[in-house]
């Protein structure tokens, strides 16, 4: 028989919608702009065993994802489009690993398989942040290849090439995504119940197979990093996370909210909770993974205090398995028939939607709207809503079985990207940083400091293609530092604008919900000390000229 090469409509409609929506606008910070920063200086010092970060050491992350855009940097030299494509292959193996998984663990059950992967594409969450430059779909993609592996007949040697990798990627935390379902084995699995002692002996094996493929690359780095790397690399990044963070600290039920936000739009399909309630068929071994893989890792997931929403995205294929399941089973036991207007609350939800992207030009000219960000978005929002009138439109059509899961995932994904534009189009100068980034750059050139007040996440570095490293300083230290490198220039985001900013700065521009300020040092240090500096004989014109295009400056209130 020979192998159908199509590939499947949901894949073809994923990769048209993502490589589209990820060349709307340029790099996000501060994730895709640290991630590409760390990138770019390994690539510039030459240094591809140890990533840094602002001329540091970078104990953060191990280097897997940096070296595949240096493999596509070096075909083509630093550009940012390679980073931008490779994430969107990198989303296309998920999607394809994520089927197969479904595959092995369903293997009775083929519908399952093929509803999964359309469930996975309409899920919004997982879409817009998979358009960033990070680490978490690459982690997830070698989840979905280790438990494909440990799923049907057991392939040891693929499951820990699955393991290396995805401690490559992001460290241990590899080894909580795989560890119930290997040792819930004999629960799940006829093979693991069939000879356990050989299920946990190579399972061991494999799992040591994986960390000497990390090894083989710590040993080297702890050595080249020095002490300090080191101290934090093996400790710090694990175990800093686990009891009391250092970074995203968060209430132990935090995450509980959340999965109403990873798994819309489903949660408003009511065939999915008919089927849900409805259930009452025993478990089979395809229920009983999804439980050993995703209620044991959620848990321990909530008991550690660093939490983001996105740390649960490689769990997501199992969500979208189960809810495949519901639905493969209610169809088989035709019990899902009268649900032809199961999407209805979606269907409000993206006409509402549309009805305040209607409105806010009628607020905005009514001048109660105080926001920037709803000013910004008013420019176009009558546009986007005739967009999700029509979105709106079909997913009120009646429907049953597939057609109606192809059209709400079809529905959710171009919807999805549609606000996306809308973001692009209206909102993304609030995050480009390329007009601090271009001035930075050629200050850098002629010999000046830089010094960054507060945290500097390398959101410049690549921009700018900077070499060396931006001073972190307080806003109590300007004067000092100032002193100290009299030629220098400060960068800073000050909540509410300083009128002296419009004549005294070198550049001034919009950044999130602040403003960011480029400045000669010696003239903030004088602001700040209540006196007069002269004016600047060169100043970069303010960006974009229309920020005052509302009157006086709209309040930005901080982040």
């Amino acid at each position: 028989m020979r192998p159908n090469l199509v590939p499947p409509a949901w894949l073809l409609l994923w990769f048209a919608v993502a490589l589209f929506a990820i060349f709307q606008h340029g790099p996000l910070p501060l994730y895709s702009t640290r991630t590409l920063g760390v990138a770019w200086e390994m690539w510039n010092q030459h240094g591809f065993l140890v990533p840094h970060i602002n001329g540091h050491a970078y104990s953060h992350k191990v280097p897997l994802l940096f070296w595949l855009i240096h493999a596509g940097w070096a075909v083509a030299g630093v550009n940012d489009v390679w980073p931008r494509v490779l994430q969107v292959l990198i989303g296309a193996a998920w999607l394809l690993a994520a089927t197969a998984l479904a595959r092995r663990v369903y293997a009775l059950r083929p519908a399952v398989a093929r509803f999964t992967p359309w469930f996975l594409i309409a899920l919004a969450y997982s879409f817009l942040f998979g358009l960033q430059i990070m680490y978490e779909v690459l982690l997830a993609l070698w989840v979905a290849l280790a438990l494909a592996a440990l799923a049907g007949r057991p392939r040891w040697g693929w499951f820990a090439v699955a393991v290396g990798a995805g401690l490559m990627t992001k460290g241990p935390v590899m080894l909580l995504h795989v560890a119930f379902p290997l040792l819930l084995g004999p629960w799940w699995s006829e093979y693991a119940r069939a000879d356990r002692a050989g299920w946990y002996r190579r399972g061991l094996l494999a799992v040591l197979g994986g960390l000497a493929i990390l090894l083989a690359w710590v040993i080297p780095a702890a050595i080249v990093g020095g002490e300090e790397y080191r101290h934090e690399l093996l400790f710090m990044q694990t175990a800093g996370r686990v009891v009391d963070s250092f970074d995203h600290a968060r209430p132990l039920l935090w995450y509980l909210p959340m999965l109403g936000v990873l798994l819309f739009p489903w949660i408003g399909w009511l065939r999915l909770w008919h089927a849900g309630f409805t259930l009452r068929r025993p478990l089979g071994d395809g229920e009983r993974f999804l439980i050993a893989w995703l209620v044991p890792t959620f848990a321990v997931f909530s008991l550690i205090s660093g939490k983001q929403v996105y740390y649960l995205l490689p769990l997501l294929p199992g969500a979208a398995m189960a809810l495949a399941c519901l639905i493969a089973r209610q169809q088989a036991a035709g019990s899902g028939k009268g649900w032809r207007w199961g999407a209805w609350p979606l269907a409000l939800a993206a006409l509402a939607f549309a009805a305040v992207l209607f409105l806010l030009p009628v607020w905005q000219a009514s001048g109660r709207m105080h926001s920037h960000w709803l000013h910004d978005a008013a420019a176009l929002s009558p546009w986007f809503a005739v967009g999700f009138v029509a979105l709106g439109l079909l997913l009120l059509l009646p429907g049953e079985g597939e057609k109606e899961l192809h059209r709400i995932a079809g529905a959710s994904l171009l919807g999805v990207a549609l606000a996306h534009s809308l973001f692009a189009q209206a909102l993304f100068h609030n995050y480009d940083l390329t007009p601090t980034a271009d001035l930075l750059q050629r200050l850098q050139a002629a010999g000046r400091p830089i010094a960054n007040v507060g945290a500097y996440e390398g959101q410049f570095h690549y921009h700018a293609r900077l070499s060396g490293s931006i001073a972190e300083i307080r806003n109590d230290d300007i004067g000092a530092w100032a002193k100290a490198h009299p030629d220098g220039v400060v960068v800073r985001y000050p909540a509410r604008l300083d009128p002296r900013a419009r004549r005294f700065a070198l550049l001034i521009q919009p950044f999130r919900s602040r403003w960011l300020e480029v400045w000669d040092a010696t003239t903030v240090a004088a602001v700040e000390a209540g006196q007069t500096p002269a004016e600047p004989a060169q100043r970069t014109a303010l960006y974009p000229p229309d920020y005052w295009r509302y009157g006086e400056p709209v309040e930005r209130d901080g982040d």
